[in-house]
């Protein structure tokens, strides 16, 4: 059988005969049970600190963005069919494509007529240069 001693610097202080009133008593060695004479204690409550709540706080805001930016992507691609292209129109020499957008798209407004025509051929603004062609996209 094998025995361990350890210093226990936690001791209650001890009122020796003698000794001066005041004076903390000299750590003790005391036994520490080894092998099975161990006691097995039922495992305490997890307790995070304040970096690992942070840890978790973080990690779980970084998957929610995570989440919603796949979502807002996805949606943004998916969010207009491509137009139908009724015919192709040449641009002449001095147009405009407000102009091509009256000619052409009769019934709308002339701002949603434009905004079809950019949307149809890919145009990030309203300028158009001679020799360009414009697919005019069908109504219906």
């Amino acid at each position: 059988m094998s025995a361990a001693a350890a210093w226990d610097l936690n001791a209650a202080p001890v009122r020796v005969p003698g000794s001066v009133p005041g004076r903390a008593a000299r750590p003790s060695l005391v036994l520490v049970p080894t092998g099975d004479a161990v006691p097995t204690s039922a495992p305490g409550r997890l307790r995070l600190t304040r970096a690992g709540r942070l840890a978790v706080t973080l990690t779980v805001a970084a998957v929610l963005l995570a989440v919603a930016t796949v979502a807002l992507v996805s949606r943004a691609g998916a969010a207009a069919p491509a137009p139908v292209a009724d015919h192709a129109v040449t641009v002449a020499q001095g147009q405009t494509l407000s102009e091509i957008a009256v000619r052409e798209l009769p019934g709308l407004p002339v701002a949603a007529a434009v905004a079809e025509l950019q949307l149809a051929n890919n145009l990030p603004s309203a300028h158009v240069h001679a020799g360009q062609v414009l697919v005019v996209p069908a109504r219906g």
